[in-house]
């Protein structure tokens, strides 16, 4: 989980990356990523909500 001081709560491409590398490091090591969730003005996204997250 992080926050978006912006305030727009939606993942960049860097987001979207990153969370497939977390989620391949833990494929690895046997671990399951649950999530990523970005905070925003007022609102969050979820990544495996929105499918992000295999």
């Amino acid at each position: 989980m992080h926050n978006h001081p912006s305030g727009d709560p939606e993942p960049s491409d860097a987001d979207i990356a990153m969370t497939k590398e977390v989620q391949k490091a833990c494929q690895a090591l046997g671990l399951v990523l649950h999530g990523h969730i970005i905070v925003g003005a007022g609102r969050e996204v979820s990544l495996r909500g929105r499918g992000d997250l295999g």
